[in-house]
């Protein structure tokens, strides 16, 4: 088992890619907030013109609008919380994007991830963790399967350059990017705010109800999808908990409208299902013991896991909180990332959560 080489990158003809994400993209974030701008297509053309590589725009406005901003509406429409950046590398980057870039005879998309692909003997792939830990990225490529492993390249996340030594190697270069900001927040929400985006896609302000365990009205909200689980601010509850501890969000129900409040242990978590999930490689039999990431910036919890009928199985040695239906759970064999499934019931302690 062998890391793909530093050479193997250096020895390859490259064009770069911008890709269309918005049939409108000054509608997307602008400056340095962004990845779908007219001006990041520019700054992009203009560092392939630097580097002196063929460069082009490919549009992928409708798939992108219907395979992350539709079911990033319809996601939270039905009370769960989706993560937009992992249904893109899902859908568009390592879906659409490569079945194009095969087609017209390229071998590989390369990104600049943080995550590694290693080589078995015998010609397999698997997708590891980052040699840096601290920006790893594999989370969020959990839902490559080994087909597109064969045929992705990640050349950051093999090695341990700071990202201060890639900025002053491409300012040594002369690329104008070496002092643009990270881009960060979800793309296609021009303003950063998420609830009036999602307001103006599900038709507006919805008041209802906010419950506690008991089922007392304790306030009301302007629409459930406002609100994710393990929330604890922007609540505007009028009535003070009896032991004057903050509530958190526990429940979303898009169907009657509610959103059920309480304290922080009630969020704790034993167990969950999750369904749709993806194999980086040869999926798990039987019962296993693996480590698992619940969200991009998370850390490790030791779980078992097992699949049955094509659902995940997962519990947890130590309960966890802020888990939250829509999400994703990706599994972890030391540094191996074994998948990715979709959270779609959570077990608490003592009880059991619907998503």
């Amino acid at each position: 088992m062998t890391q793909i080489s530093q050479d193997v990158y250096k020895r390859q003809d490259v064009t770069g890619v911008h890709l269309a994400l918005s049939a409108n993209p000054q509608s997307f974030r602008t400056g340095a907030r962004g990845c779908c701008t007219i001006e990041d297509s520019r700054d992009a053309r203009r560092a392939a013109d630097v580097i002196g590589i063929p460069f082009y725009v490919w549009d992928l406005a409708e798939r992108f609008r219907e395979d992350v901003v539709e079911d990033f509406v319809a996601e939270y429409e039905a009370g769960r919380t989706p993560n937009p950046c992992l249904r893109c590398n899902e859908k568009i980057k390592f879906a659409a994007l490569l079945d194009k870039a095969l087609a017209l005879g390229f071998d590989a998309v390369c990104t600049g991830h943080y995550a590694t692909v290693v080589l078995n003997e015998d010609g397999t792939r698997e997708l590891h963790r980052a040699s840096d830990m601290a920006k790893d990225q594999s989370y969020v490529l959990g839902v490559l399967d080994e087909k597109q492993l064969a045929h992705a390249m990640f050349p950051l996340g093999d090695t341990l350059t700071t990202k201060d030594e890639i900025r002053a190697e491409a300012e040594r270069r002369g690329l104008a990017v070496a002092k643009k900001p990270d881009s960060h927040d979800i793309c296609f929400i021009a303003d950063g705010d998420t609830q009036g985006f999602l307001a103006g896609r599900l038709g507006g302000p919805a008041e209802g109800d906010i419950l506690d365990e008991a089922g007392t009205k304790v306030g009301t909200h302007e629409g459930a999808f406002g609100f994710t689980i393990g929330q604890r601010k922007g609540l505007r509850i009028g009535h003070p908990a009896p032991d004057g501890k903050p509530r958190y969000v526990l429940d979303i129900s898009p169907v009657n409208n509610t959103v059920t409040v309480g304290p922080v242990e009630a969020l704790d978590v034993t167990a969950l299902t999750a369904i749709r999930p993806r194999w980086c490689g040869t999926a798990p039999t039987g019962l296993g013991t693996y480590t698992a990431q619940l969200r991009a910036h998370g850390g490790e919890t030791e779980v078992t896991a097992e699949l049955v009928d094509g659902v995940l199985r997962v519990s947890f040695a130590e309960p966890v909180r802020g888990v939250a239906p829509g999400q994703a759970v990706v599994l972890y064999d030391g540094t191996r990332v074994v998948g990715s499934a979709t959270i779609a019931t959570t077990v608490r302690r003592e009880t059991a959560a619907a998503g």
